[in-house]
């Protein structure tokens, strides 16, 4: 990946905007410990894209949905999953039954996540057309359903009032099963939005 100048303020400009979004979540979360604990993927996240940004360096697109994504994890952070205004808004809004905050994140994860993911088998694997997508769509799926075990370990060594917010179920015994399938469903619909433009402009999402 070329570094040209305008790369370099783009990236500087996401991170950025990505540490004030992280200082402004540290600040009288609603649960200090929840909030340390959620903050364990972001610390993993950012350092791992830092760690390999000299053998893979992904492009812009990427990056900002990587910020998107760690942004809306954040604001989570700061209220937990099941308490964000936001969830509270669309509860109302809605008439619905629950925080739905947690959900919303978890089809983010599949929307936002599978374009950087398809990037990276496309370019070290040399992957294309559909076998490019069923990976895609898979490692996602694989990553959703590794969090959903990482949920349940901090639930079962934490204590339970922790545990209980760390894991957002707010008293749904199906929530893992639907969280994955929402992080799969929204890698469906960005595979499906790729696939279109490229039907479109063949030449474009190489």
């Amino acid at each position: 990946m070329i570094e040209t100048p305008s790369r370099k303020r783009q990236l500087a400009l996401i991170a950025g905007i990505l540490l004030l979004a992280w200082l402004w979540a540290a600040i009288n979360p609603l649960s200090r410990e929840d909030w340390l604990l959620e903050n364990l993927l972001v610390f993993f996240f950012a350092g791992l894209l830092l760690a390999t940004y000299r053998r893979f360096a992904f492009s812009l697109t990427a990056y900002w949905l990587f910020a998107l994504f760690l942004g809306m994890h954040l604001y989570g952070s700061h209220y937990t999953y099941s308490e964000t205004p936001l969830g509270y808004w669309f509860q109302e809004a809605f008439a619905l039954g629950r925080n739905h905050y947690d959900r919303l994140v978890h089809f983010s994860f599949g929307l936002l996540l599978v374009y950087p993911l398809r990037e990276l088998l496309q370019r070290s694997a040399g992957l294309s057309g559909r076998w490019l997508a069923i990976l895609s769509l898979a490692v996602v799926m694989a990553m959703s359903a590794f969090y959903e075990q990482v949920e349940m370990l901090a639930a079962l060594l934490v204590s339970p009032e922790l545990g209980s917010a760390f894991l957002g179920t707010q008293g749904d015994e199906w929530d893992a099963q639907k969280d994955s399938g929402l992080a799969m469903l929204g890698a469906l619909s960005m595979l499906l939005l790729l696939a279109l433009g490229k039907s479109h402009n063949p030449a474009s999402l190489r």
